[in-house]
């Protein structure tokens, strides 16, 4: 879809609906509901002692925010990156094209942002979120291997709850929480955060409700 305003995705988002690029997609499997949408309660968001020293430890990094875009640098930074989920966790291998970047990362959006971190002039890591009237919704995030030992996940969902504390937004929203994977039940480490319930229409009212509280 195209030309979608904030007040649009705002209203999807509230019903486990997320954008990648020009796709909108919630998941449709009728015999699991494994993933479920989760949003931190920025206000009253804690952080743990984890992510107090991971975001200490991202001080160090510049942050310059703005339009996504493609360039040679942030295709290199992508192809570092994903070389290392290669090996872990057997993705296939890719070599995104410079379209390819820009149709699935830098695609115009009214809502979409970067947040480029730097160190020094080096681009080493690169959010990408939506900006919406009630929230920041966390899309996408890449690092380049150098700086994996700084926790830079983590500090990514912090500086979000930062950016939605600045904008006076309520919520960041995290996508989906599967329990089952390692890779995406971390989200629920984020305190106190809400869970939506089943998959609302359009023409439902979404039901949002206080997640379990975790030893962290």
């Amino acid at each position: 879809m195209v030309n979608v305003t904030g007040e649009e995705l705002e209203a999807l988002l509230l019903r486990g609906w997320r954008r990648f690029g020009p796709a909108y997609f919630r998941p449709a499997c009728s015999a699991c509901q494994e993933c479920v949408s989760l949003r931190v309660k920025v206000d009253a968001f804690v952080p743990s002692a984890s992510q107090k020293k991971a975001m200490r430890r991202a001080r160090r990094f510049r942050i310059e925010v703005g339009r996504p875009r493609v360039d040679s640098a942030r295709l290199s930074l992508h192809a570092a990156w994903h070389a290392t989920r290669e090996e872990a966790r057997g993705w296939d291998p890719t070599a995104l094209s410079h379209e390819e970047y820009a149709t699935q990362f830098a695609f115009p959006s009214a809502t979409g942002r970067e947040a480029a971190w730097y160190d020094g002039e080096r681009l080493l890591a690169l959010g990408l979120y939506d900006e919406t009237p009630g929230g920041v919704s966390a899309a996408y995030f890449f690092y380049h291997p150098d700086i994996a030992g700084f926790s830079p996940g983590v500090a990514n969902v912090l500086w979000c709850l930062e950016q939605a504390k600045t904008l006076g937004v309520p919520h960041v929203y995290l996508g989906y929480r599967v329990e089952a994977c390692d890779s995406l039940k971390y989200k629920a480490r984020f305190q106190p955060h809400e869970l939506l319930k089943g998959r609302p229409s359009m023409q439902e009212t979404p039901l949002w409700v206080e997640g379990p509280s975790l030893s962290r």
